[in-house]
């Protein structure tokens, strides 16, 4: 088995990479910058007994994106069971005032940059290989300073209905995760010194009387990844304890 998780070498990524890291399970962490935190990814995933392979790569672009997924097929595998795009780029500013390439940017990596991995990635796919997007409820619901993001995670929540629509007859699956606020270095980006603050508030406002943790979604991805969840397509699945509950 193979698992390619960009922006796997922190936060919400490593999470989901712990989940599948298992012995003879070749593990994929792209990252853009930080390689620090890239090593000591590889020494933890490693360490449990799976292949960590460290891709250093700015998927934000076509070119980008097909030079990370070259280096998972030029590492001996010729299959990749799961696809899961969490790279994110946060600009923590209004859109009145955001620098309009530093946006375009950002939209390019949150955003359509599923597209181009996944077209990458298509002669490694396989019937029951799965494809996963990180969204949140910024990409529905206006948050300050969130623009960025937001704006791009609304756009491959649809990008990921119309690949599904492309990838089932192909026995492919793609489908969004959204986990309400977790406390990562890009949340700590956008609410700074008021982090902390926000997620007391956050746990104390949740209907079932907590934040998520990473267990929380790691076991949706895991479910999703799965044989029984076939013939889920296109969805967009919050995991939020009940919180941004809407129709």
């Amino acid at each position: 088995m193979a698992i390619l998780v960009t922006g796997g070498t922190k936060g919400i990524g490593l999470a989901i990479a712990r989940r599948f890291a298992k012995p003879n399970v070749d593990v994929f962490l792209n990252f853009r910058a930080d390689a620090v935190s890239a090593e000591r990814a590889k020494v933890e995933i490693d360490g449990m007994g799976a292949r960590c392979h460290l891709i250093q790569g700015d998927v934000g672009t076509p070119a980008g994106a097909r030079a990370v997924v070259a280096a998972v097929a030029a590492a001996r595998t010729d299959r990749l069971d799961q696809l899961v795009h969490c790279a994110v780029k946060v600009i923590p500013e209004p859109l009145l005032t955001i620098d309009p390439t530093a946006l375009t940017d950002a939209i390019n990596l949150n955003g359509a940059a599923i597209v181009y991995l996944v077209q990458a990635a298509r002669p490694l796919f396989r019937p029951g290989s799965t494809v996963f997007f990180l969204s949140s409820r910024g990409g529905r619901t206006p948050l300050p300073n969130y623009a960025a993001v937001g704006a791009g995670k609304a756009l491959a929540e649809s990008l990921v209905r119309y690949l599904a629509l492309e990838l089932a007859p192909l026995g492919v699956r793609a489908n969004c995760v959204a986990p309400s606020a977790v406390d990562t270095q890009a949340l700590r980006q956008v609410y700074g010194d008021q982090t902390e603050e926000m997620m007391r508030r956050s746990a104390a406002a949740n209907p079932s009387g907590r934040n998520v943790i990473d267990d929380d979604y790691c076991s949706l991805v895991e479910y999703l990844a799965g044989p029984s969840a076939s013939m889920i397509q296109g969805q967009v699945v919050f995991v939020t304890g009940g919180s941004y509950l809407a129709a």
